[in-house]
């Protein structure tokens, strides 16, 4: 007899197999724990495939799954394309999106999702709206933008707090790591981060994504952060840096560039995990121009299948 596969199995398992975590995947597709376990059984049912086994660190994928991987994910993408191309075909999709961006724009991708929203959605015009990434989070509250990249420990889902319930897709992991001062390899080469709060740091805005992850790491190991500037841009922080002002923290490709050209040092031994989210209200999702843009997103990001 033909078997007909249910797409939300599917995505379950790619869910799954990409975070190693039934947990987190639950958290992504806005699923109980004890739903995506089900999906994954059904679907190990209906395949005949054992997917995945415990170890002490999670789920592993098995050998069968991951034979079966690759095509579970093209179909996720096709099926993203149908969805697309029916919407163009049928259903025109008109109104003014308002985009909260981060950082640098060619790291949230901004002139392919920009080229690919007016490609199959011309009649969507676009507002972008430029700020560090707890701003935006804030502005998306108050209504002042209808979506917007932001920046996490991909572990908190610090993003989800608070009494206004928010969608988010996870784009991308990353790490960030601790610069220094040219010449100043020696001195923070075997610091611990008990050592590093000691030293001079230039600080961000609370709201910044760098102010809470070090927030986060120094209150755990019961120390607080010696400050001597706050600036607000990441241009500024560098500058900063390859001045001999302090430390930083950067994103690992800008880490190594600035080490390249400028001499800067950089800590071999720590690093500190971060992804990149695309966050909107959960009651404004199923919006015609915002489904549209997260349908433009996931094509782009492939639907959060691989690493970046």
């Amino acid at each position: 007899m033909e078997r007909f596969f249910n797409l939300n199995t599917i995505q379950a398992f790619v869910t799954v197999a990409r975070e190693g975590s039934v947990s987190r995947a639950a958290e992504l597709l806005n699923l109980t724990q004890p739903a995506v376990s089900h999906q994954l059984k059904r679907l190990s049912a209906e395949t005949g495939v054992q997917l995945f086994q415990r170890t002490p660190n999670g789920l592993q994928i098995t050998q069968d799954g991951a034979a079966i991987l690759q095509k579970a994910e093209a179909v996720l993408v096709a099926m993203s394309d149908f969805r697309r191309t029916a919407r163009q075909q049928f259903d025109r999709v008109t109104g003014t999106l308002k985009i909260g961006t981060i950082v640098d724009p060619e790291f949230i991708r901004l002139g392919r999702l920009l080229h690919q929203l007016r490609s199959d959605f011309p009649d969507i015009a676009t507002e972008l709206v430029h700020g560090v990434s707890g701003e935006i989070l804030n502005r998306l509250k108050r209504g002042q933008i209808d979506a917007g990249f932001y920046l996490s420990d991909p572990n908190l889902m610090d993003h989800m707090a608070g009494d206004e319930p928010i969608h988010s897709v996870k784009l991308a992991d990353f790490s960030y790591r601790v610069i220094a001062p040219a010449g100043w390899q020696n001195r923070i080469e075997t610091s611990d981060w008990s050592e590093f709060a000691k030293l001079p740091w230039i600080g961000t805005p609370e709201t910044s994504v760098h102010n809470r992850l070090l927030a986060s790491i120094f209150e755990k190991h019961g120390c607080k952060q010696n400050t001597v500037a706050l600036v607000d841009q990441e241009a500024s922080m560098l500058e900063m840096v390859r001045s001999g002002v302090g430390l930083s923290l950067c994103r690992e490709s800008i880490a190594l560039h600035q080490r390249q050209s400028f001499g800067l040092s950089i800590c071999e031994k720590l690093s500190v995990p971060a992804c990149l989210s695309i966050v909107t209200l959960e009651r404004t999702k199923d919006k015609d121009t915002i489904s549209a843009l997260f349908d433009v997103i996931n094509s782009i990001w492939d639907l959060r299948l691989k690493d970046r």
